[in-house]
């Protein structure tokens, strides 16, 4: 890329200029297309998830939004890299349900939280890029849904659990290599690569491409990206030199758990072996 048109990384960006309300479509664009609905920013919530310090211990963005269907949605995106990932997801949402419903308040106040993750770092084994999870009640003998009757204004109203309960989203960006076609995989490259093909069609991007331009900012604040963009650096040298230096014994064990809990989804030992390195023989003795 023309270094004169090099472009913002999105995390930084979400912290700081995504913010304004100038720049609300940039953020839209990338949520309808990652929930494939329409959506639109009602407001940045302040609360201490969006304190900006760059090693806080809430870096997240929170964003109350308003989706197709007229409801109000909590939506929060994380960037940071943390050793307990999944257990920062677990404490991060209903950390922000609870930040944003009154003392008093009904429980049906109580809004529905996405939570997107964008993941800048390796997070587990898997094939995806885009990772999807939602709460569901399933009958242990009948396999069945469970659907919750509830009464809405004096209406009998039918709920499943997973309108209700957070949806969790992870991105992988770094699993991410293929061709970008779709307005997802669009933005999937802009999120690992910082590159945003001119007059691209996926909603938010070109906006993003003409606001988020590194020389847009003052020298100041070029520095303090830089900064960042460093540090991330280093912390990411860091954790490899980590993982050079373990004991080999200890990830011979963790490759053979991993690979045991593959062959128990039905994944092929081909597959098994060239997710883990381990033999075909190693595997079938599992």
């Amino acid at each position: 890329m023309d270094d004169k048109n090099k472009i913002i990384r999105f995390d930084w960006a979400a912290k700081r200029l995504l913010r304004n309300k100038a720049n609300f479509g940039v953020l839209e664009g990338f949520l309808t297309v990652l929930l494939d609905e329409k959506i639109t920013i009602v407001e940045i919530l302040e609360s201490e998830g969006n304190q900006s310090h760059a090693d806080d211990k809430f870096n997240r963005v929170d964003i109350k939004a308003r989706n197709s269907k007229d409801e109000i949605v909590i939506i929060e995106i994380q960037n940071t890299r943390e050793a307990w990932y999944l257990e920062r997801i677990l404490y991060g949402v209903p950390k922000t349900i609870t930040e944003h419903i009154s003392l008093g308040d009904k429980y049906n106040s109580v809004k529905k939280v996405y939570s997107i993750n964008i993941l800048y770092f390796d997070l587990g084994i898997g094939l995806d890029y885009l990772y999807h999870g939602q709460n569901s009640f399933v009958g242990v003998h009948t396999g069945d849904k469970l659907v919750i009757n509830t009464r809405d204004k004096d209406v009998l109203v039918q709920k499943k659990p997973e309108e209700i309960f957070p949806e969790h989203f992870l991105v992988r960006v770094n699993e991410f290599n293929k061709v970008a076609v779709t307005p997802l995989e669009e933005w999937v490259a802009y999120l690992k690569d910082g590159i945003i093909t001119p007059g691209t069609s996926a909603p938010g991007l070109e906006e993003a491409r003409q606001k988020l331009q590194y020389y847009s900012m003052s020298a100041e604040e070029r520095h303090a990206y830089d900064e960042h963009i460093n540090a991330i650096m280093i912390q990411n040298d860091v954790i490899s030199t980590a993982h050079l230096e373990g004991r080999e014994e200890g990830r011979e064990e963790g490759r053979k758990e991993v690979a045991r809990k593959m062959k128990q989804t039905g994944l092929s030992i081909e597959m098994i072996e060239d997710m883990t390195g381990l033999t075909k023989n190693e595997i079938e003795n599992l």
